[in-house]
């Protein structure tokens, strides 16, 4: 059966003043750190993405004109708080995270209407989206690191994220190394490839396009 948290709600809190946020980003920091030290072969970095980073995929995968975004791999949430400043007041976003911490730090940090967190692993994508009430997503955006991870499992996430994404819809993958496109590429074609080197470390971007059928 699939653990199916409720969508998290806004608070109505204020934005807070600079030194509040700064400080938010500090402790960001540290619990993507201690990931990282839990699980180094899930987390793939040891800080989370650069704002450049954040941009870049917001451009990438066309956020702001997307009715459905995917995230997989949220971690602590700088990427998902990018995603939301872009979307469109009644686009839905869904963050799947397979860390039980960055899950509950996620669900204490981001107050969104439009915000879905999902406890699980990208493998049960299709699932997910179902028990979400989501149609076919226009963009899925991946930090996950296909390079660490066994390859039948990079295998079956690369078939579920070429299944559910719509015609034309987009997957962007941000990676420190180019494994991911050898389980993507037969499924979606060959990616368009740009760097982003304000990051900590530097990292490639693919960009895949699904195919009008």
């Amino acid at each position: 059966m699939l653990n199916k948290p409720s969508a998290l709600r806004p608070t109505g809190r204020a934005t807070p003043p600079a030194r509040q946020r700064h400080g938010g980003q500090l402790r960001d920091g540290l619990e993507f750190l201690r990931g990282f030290l839990r699980h180094p072969a899930r987390v793939g970095s040891v800080v989370p993405s650069s704002r450049w980073l954040e941009q870049r995929l917001v451009r990438e995968a066309r956020v702001a004109e997307a009715h459905t975004v995917v995230e997989l791999g949220p971690g602590t949430g700088g990427t998902t708080a990018a995603f939301l400043r872009a979307m469109r007041p009644e686009a839905q976003l869904l963050a799947i995270e397979l860390d039980a911490i960055f899950d509950q730090h996620l669900r204490s940090t981001v107050q969104d209407p439009r915000f879905t967190l999902e406890l699980g692993s990208a493998e049960q994508l299709q699932d997910l989206l179902a028990a979400s009430g989501l149609p076919a997503p226009d963009a899925i955006v991946s930090g996950i690191p296909f390079s660490t991870m066994a390859p039948e499992a990079a295998d079956r996430i690369a078939a579920a994220i070429a299944e559910v994404l719509r015609p034309g819809g987009r997957f962007v993958a941000y990676q420190v190394r180019a494994q991911v496109a050898a389980f993507v590429s037969p499924r979606l074609g060959q990616p368009q490839k740009r760097w982003e080197v304000v990051n900590v470390p530097p990292v490639r971007v693919f960009t895949w396009v699904k195919p009008l059928r």
